[in-house]
């Protein structure tokens, strides 16, 4: 009983002390624009403020699958419950149509809306904050512009406490450092650029970098890989897991097409950001590979070490195809038993794309180039095998069916973990049974959720 006692007066003294920082710190209303107010923005102003938005992502998280464009309504899942996109057209009454410049910038450099409410991090305001006054000012101009939807926000679905948005409060003075961006004199101004639309528009630490038991990202392991929407989301620092290390040039024709022949497809969460990134501008993009290729620079042995792998020297790193060769002379071969059943799938389902060399659509990665197969974390490759690589409209890139239907888990399980010993030369994942549990699970719940 004196135990039980004592966690209530924990618990009550912990609330007050909340309540009371929240009111300390709670910021006050902002005014909303009078009804029928009519704000002009120039041309290029707008302009900016669409390449900002497409650099940002926002449309993806802002947008249902058949809902209007930044609308909201889309569920985000954390491990702390489903929150909801919310509404950023213009609309007055369920978007941000009442919104003045002023209450505009400071959702994106506090994460406090209009109203003086909390946001969720799950809009990113830890990275938003570093964006520049000037750049704020034309995103603001780009969704005032745009057709105003009625769509009232849907109810987040939080447990307790994370349903307490006061809380909030205590988070940001955790874990909030405001910006804006404040440019790295040491590195010259591409770099800089890069930097700022990283670390700030594009957010890519937001799902690239590991999370602490609060939401918060652990900024002792910037880029290390985290999660994102039930995949992994890769390393992009020194310790990149990719067999053949990637430069400027190679992240610049992987962000722009979706996929580079010695290093991959981009799918997943990862498929809307280049199909984003295609809209920006040349100098952005090259500006972000230029920065994130310094991150995933590798020490002088570990360089010397990668420059001597034959997958390096015996492949083309124009990224306009995979060409197996030295890598593949090593992998075409079939497993010794004939009992395996892994290869004797691969050799009926796999081998006839990814191992004859054949050009994009229907030629597939050499997988001992593949991210995937070499990543600690199955989830991918076992996404790609039962999901495939749909095409994607407009761009031309290598497309794969899925195998969900007609694979059973043991077959799954048998292909996954023979791919990866066979191409990545590593020891089989431990969890791939249970990651695959997961996966089908969340999508027999996708299915039974669409067809309500």
């Amino acid at each position: 009983m004196r135990t039980v006692k004592l966690a209530m007066i924990v618990i009550v003294a912990a609330a007050v002390v909340i309540a009371l920082t929240f009111l300390a710190v709670r910021s006050p209303e902002i005014a909303a624009i009078p009804s029928g107010t009519a704000q002009k923005f120039n041309a290029s102003l707008i302009k900016r403020g669409a390449d900002l938005a497409a650099l940002g992502d926002c449309n993806t998280c802002h947008t249902t699958e058949s809902g209007k464009t930044f609308a909201g309504g889309r569920d985000i899942p954390t491990p702390f419950g489903t929150i909801y996109s919310t509404n950023i057209t213009p609309d007055p009454e369920t978007g941000i149509g009442s919104w003045s410049e002023e209450a505009f910038q400071r959702a994106m450099r506090t994460g406090v809306d209009r109203k003086g409410n909390y946001l969720y991090p799950a809009f990113p305001y830890d990275h938003f904050t570093l964006v520049s006054d000037n750049d704020n000012s034309a995103l603001y101009a780009y969704l005032m512009t745009r057709t105003p939807v009625h769509a009232p926000a849907r109810v987040n679905d939080l447990s307790f406490p994370y349903n307490i948005r006061p809380l909030l409060a205590a988070w940001d003075m955790l874990f909030l450092r405001q910006g804006p961006y404040s440019p790295d004199p040491s590195h010259d101004e591409e770099w800089n650029r890069g930097a700022y639309l990283v670390e700030g528009i594009g957010h890519c630490g937001a799902c690239h970098t590991p999370r602490n038991a609060l939401g918060a990202e652990k900024t002792h392991q910037t880029f290390a890989g985290g999660d994102a929407e039930g995949w992994h989301a890769f390393t992009i620092n020194a310790a990149s897991q990719a067999p053949i290390p990637w430069d400027a040039d190679s992240l610049n024709a992987y962000l722009r097409q979706g996929w580079h022949g010695l290093h991959g497809v981009a799918r997943g969460p990862m498929g809307p950001v280049v199909g984003n990134l295609a809209t920006a501008s040349d100098g952005d993009v090259k500006a972000i590979a230029v920065y994130v290729a310094s991150l995933m620079k590798k020490s002088p042995e570990q360089q010397r070490k990668d420059g001597n792998s034959p997958l390096l020297s015996n492949n083309n790193t124009s990224g306009t195809g995979s060409k197996p060769q030295s890598a593949g002379s090593q992998t075409t071969a079939m497993a010794e038993s004939p009992d395996d059943k892994g290869a004797v799938l691969y050799a009926s389902a796999c081998a006839s794309c990814h191992d004859a060399g054949r050009p994009v659509p229907y030629g597939g990665i050499n997988l001992a180039l593949s991210t995937t197969v070499s990543a600690d974390d199955p989830r991918n490759a076992l996404r790609v095998i039962l999901g495939g690589v749909p095409a994607t409209s407009g761009a031309r890139g290598p497309i794969m069916p899925g195998f969900s239907d007609t694979l059973t888990d043991e077959q799954v399980i048998a292909l996954t973990q023979y791919i990866r010993t066979r191409f990545a030369q590593k020891p089989p994942w431990p969890n791939v049974r249970d990651q695959l549990k997961t996966i089908r699970t969340e999508a027999q719940a996708s299915t039974s959720s669409t067809a309500r």
